[in-house]
């Protein structure tokens, strides 16, 4: 006889992030990432969304003299506009508890967020953990 395996998976599932859990990780988010990563970005946005936080941030971009090319058709004024209000995905992270969240962190090369650990090795950590493994990015 052939039974179901039940395995848990940390990418799925969830509990809903409550307006007041969502006010709590969008401070802590903030406060962590302006006492570690100040001067590295302009500003943060921290959007939820069922069980999930979207952790982006917006830098201001270096552009080269002679950027942007012809083909283009924007001026230089356009150009760093638009690349001051494109966003620098971080992370990924999905609520189950307030200091066990898991994390999926964005792949530029494959344009989506791919499960991933924490720097402990665990699959679950903390808001401020995230941030700091998806602030690689800032560094750019």
């Amino acid at each position: 006889m052939r039974g179901k395996v039940w395995g848990f998976n940390p990418h799925s599932g969830g509990k809903k992030i409550t307006p007041d859990i969502q006010a709590q990780i969008r401070q802590r988010i903030t406060e962590h990432a302006e006492k570690n990563y100040a001067g590295k970005f302009t500003r943060l946005d921290v959007k939820f969304r069922g069980a999930l936080c979207y952790i982006d941030a917006y830098k201001e971009p270096y552009v080269p003299e002679g950027d942007p090319p012809e083909w283009m058709n924007e001026t230089r004024e356009e150009y760093i506009e638009r690349l001051r209000n494109t966003p620098t995905h971080l992370c990924r992270i999905r609520h189950f508890d307030i200091n066990r969240w898991s994390m999926a962190f964005y792949t530029y090369s494959n344009e989506r967020y791919e499960p991933c650990f924490f720097s402990t090795g665990d699959w679950f950590g903390t808001p401020e953990e995230a941030f700091d493994i998806g602030a690689v990015y800032l560094e750019r």
